[in-house]
C-alpha cells in the first residue's frame, strides 16, 4: 500500500484562501502539480514566491550562491519568541560568526564521544515501550519523549526524569500544539516595530521555556567555573571562542542556540523515527529485516556497531525521503536573477521543498512508493546526490545532521530487536513546526 500523502489543494485559489490553508497545513495548501513541475511562482499583491524543483537550482540557491540567498525572515516571523537571534534565523556575519563557535562541538570525534548518551536514551525508550507490551500506544509520543532524552543527554548530560528536562519536554509539547508556522508577516510585509500577534499561548509558552534554557545554561556556567562541568555539547559550546573575535557566547545567546537544539534536534527526530516505525509496521518484511539485522550485530552499546546497522539505515533514509521532518525551506533573492527564463526579482521568496523535490515524478521511480532498496540502485544514488536534502545542504547543511542519522538509526534498531510493531489505522501527514499525523500513529507494540 502506498504510504499516506497528504491531498492536495485545486490549482487556483485566492490569497486569503492559500492562507487559511497553510495555517491548517502547509503540505494540503500546495497543488498537485507541484510534484512534476521544475519551478513555480506564486504571487500575491506583496511579494513574489517562486517553487524550486530543478536540481541544479536547487544547488544554486543551497551550495553554489547561499550568500545570494539568505534565509527568508517571513518564516521565522512565527518562531522569534522562542528562538530569538538564533543560528536558525539568522543571516550574514552574525549566523558566520554563531557557525564558528558551534560547528567545533560537532566535528570529529565529538559524534563517537557522545555515543554512550545516544546508546543510554535508546535503552531507556526501549524499555519505556516494552512495559506497554501489548497495548495501543500513540507511538509518536514515545518518539518525542526519546529524541527529548537524547537531546538532554547529549547537552546537558542529564536524562529527560531531570526536573528542569522534565519541564522543558512538556512545555514544547504545548509550544507545539498552540503554535502555527505561519503568522501574518509572513504574507504581508510589516516594519519590525509592528506587533506580530502571536497567540498569547505561544508567547507564554515560549517565555517559560527560555527562563527553564536559562536555568539550565546558569547552572552549566556554574559547574565550568568550578572546574566540574561534564565534557559534553553545551559545555563544549560554552567554552568555545570565535577564532576570529575571541569572543564567547553571552548568556542570552546561549538560550537561543540551546531553543534550536531542542527545536530542530527534538523534533525531527521525533517526527521521522515516528513515521519511520509507522512505515515499518505497514511493511513486516522489512521489520523483520531490521530486526534481524540488529539481532545480528550484537548491539551492546559500541559506536563500532552502527556501522553494521545498513538496512535499518536504509530504511532511516527513506522515511526521511517519504516524511522530510521540514517541509520546505524559504529563502529569500538578495539580488535579480534569471531561472528558467524567468525574472526573479530581488526581494522575491525562493522556496526549496522537501517534500516535494523527494516525490518527484520526473526524478524518483516509485516517488510515493516505500522502497529502502531503491538506495542501492541507480536511481536512487543519483536521487540521494542531487534530490535529497532532509537536512538542507551546503554551508547552512543542518549542523546536528550526523548526530540525528546515527540516533535514528540506532534506535530504531534497538526498538525493533526486541519488540514488534503493528499498525491500527492510517495517519493522515500535516506539517506545522515539521510533519507529524494530524491525530497521532497508533501502533500495537508487542515483544518479540
Amino acid at each position: 500500500m502506498i504510504p499516506p500523502k497528504p491531498r492536495a489543494r485545486a490549482d487556483r485559489v485566492s490569497l486569503w484562501a492559500y492562507a487559511r490553508l497553510f495555517r491548517q497545513d502547509i503540505l494540503s495548501a500546495q497543488p498537485q502539480r507541484l510534484y512534476r513541475a521544475w519551478m513555480a511562482e506564486f504571487r500575491t499583491p506583496f511579494f513574489r514566491s517562486f517553487l524550486v524543483n530543478q536540481p541544479d537550482l536547487v544547488q544554486t540557491v543551497l551550495k553554489d550562491r547561499p550568500q545570494d540567498f539568505p534565509k527568508s525572515n517571513r518564516i521565522s516571523e512565527g518562531l522569534r519568541p522562542l528562538l530569538g537571534d538564533s543560528v536558525f534565523l539568522t543571516n550574514g556575519t552574525q549566523w558566520e560568526r554563531q557557525r564558528r563557535i558551534i560547528d567545533p562541538a560537532f566535528e570529529g570525534g565529538r559524534l563517537k564521544k557522545s555515543y554512550g548518551a545516544i546508546w543510554a536514551a535508546a535503552c531507556a525508550a526501549r524499555d519505556r515501550l516494552a512495559a506497554r507490551s501489548g497495548e495501543v500506544v500513540e507511538i509518536e509520543e514515545i518518539t518525542s519523549h526519546a529524541a527529548a532524552d537524547v537531546i538532554f543527554r547529549t547537552l546537558f548530560s542529564i536524562p529527560i526524569e531531570d526536573e528542569i528536562a522534565q519541564a522543558v519536554f512538556h512545555e514544547f509539547r504545548a509550544y507545539q500544539r498552540s503554535q502555527p508556522l505561519l503568522n501574518i508577516a509572513a504574507f504581508v510585509p510589516l516594519p519590525r516595530w509592528v506587533p506580530r500577534f502571536h497567540r498569547a499561548r505561544t508567547r507564554a509558552s515560549a517565555r517559560r521555556i527560555r527562563a527553564l534554557i536559562t536555568q539550565l545554561c546558569a547552572r552549566r556556567q556554574r559547574e565550568i567555573d568550578a572546574g566540574t562541568a561534564p565534557d559534553d555539547l553545551a559545555t563544549k559550546i560554552m567554552t568555545t571562542r570565535d577564532p576570529v573575535t575571541g569572543d564567547l557566547f553571552s548568556a542570552a545567546e546561549m538560550v537561543d542556540q540551546v531553543a534550536i537544539f531542542f527545536l530542530a534536534g527534538h523534533e525531527t527526530s521525533a517526527s521521522a523515527l515516528a513515521w519511520a516505525l509507522y512505515l515499518l509496521a505497514e511493511n513486516p518484511d522489512w521489520q523483520d529485516r531490521v530486526a534481524a539485522e540488529a539481532q545480528e550485530a550484537a548491539l551492546s552499546g559500541r559506536f563500532a556497531e552502527v556501522s553494521r546497522l545498513k538496512i535499518s539505515r536504509d530504511v532511516f533514509r527513506e522515511t526521511l525521503r517519504l516524511y522530510p521532518p521540514v517541509p520546505m525551506m524559504v529563502r529569500e533573492a538578495a539580488c535579480p536573477e534569471h531561472f528558467r527564463d524567468r525574472d526573479v526579482p530581488k526581494g522575491a521568496q525562493i522556496v526549496l521543498s522537501p517534500w516535494h523535490l523527494h516525490r518527484h515524478e520526473r526524478l524518483w521511480d516509485n516517488p510515493d512508493g516505500f522502497d529502502p532498496d531503491r538506495w542501492q540502485t541507480e536511481n536512487g544514488k543519483t536521487c540521494g546526490r542531487e534530490a535529497y536534502i532532509p537536512f538542507s545542504a551546503g554551508r547552512r547543511v543542518c549542523t546536528g545532521a550526523g548526530f540525528a542519522m546515527v540516533e535514528g538509526v540506532v534506535l530504531l534498531s534497538l526498538l525493533l530487536r526486541d519488540l514488534r510493531v503493528t499498525s491500527v489505522d492510517r495517519p493522515e501527514p500535516v506539517a506545522h513546526l515539521t510533519v507529524r499525523a494530524r491525530d497521532g500513529i497508533r501502533l500495537r507494540v508487542e515483544r518479540r
